[in-house]
C-alpha cells in the first residue's frame, strides 16, 4: 500500500528498529507511524471501547490514531516521532495503563 516516491534515494542509510518484537530496516528520517505501516501490519493501536483496529489517518499529528507504545511508553503520537536505531515501536491495544 505504501512505497517509497521514485524520486527518494534507494541507497539512502537505514536505521534498525524493532516492530512488534521484530527487528526491521526502515529509512533514516521516517516517523515511526510510517515504520509501523511499513513493517506491522498497519494497525497502530486498538480502541479501549470495542478493540477494533485503527491506523493513522492524517500523519501529521492532527488526529491522534497513530498512538502508540514508543521504548515502552504507551499513548505516543507515532507520526510525529522519528525513528532512531534501536527504537522499540508497539501497537497500543486497548487502554494504556498507569504508571506509578
Amino acid at each position: 500500500m505504501f512505497k517509497l516516491l521514485p524520486e527518494s534515494n534507494p541507497l539512502a542509510p537505514a536505521v534498525t528498529v524493532v516492530v512488534n518484537g521484530r527487528s526491521v530496516a526502515v529509512p533514516q528520517g521516517c516517523s515511526a507511524a510510517a515504520a509501523m505501516l511499513m513493517h506491522g501490519g498497519g494497525s497502530t493501536r486498538t480502541t479501549p471501547v470495542s478493540g477494533e483496529a485503527r491506523a493513522p489517518y492524517c500523519m501529521m499529528g492532527l488526529c491522534y490514531e497513530c498512538l502508540m507504545e514508543i521504548d515502552g511508553e504507551p499513548n505516543q503520537q507515532g507520526c510525529l516521532v522519528i525513528v532512531r536505531e534501536g527504537m522499540h515501536i508497539n501497537p497500543q491495544l486497548g487502554k494504556p495503563g498507569v504508571k506509578p
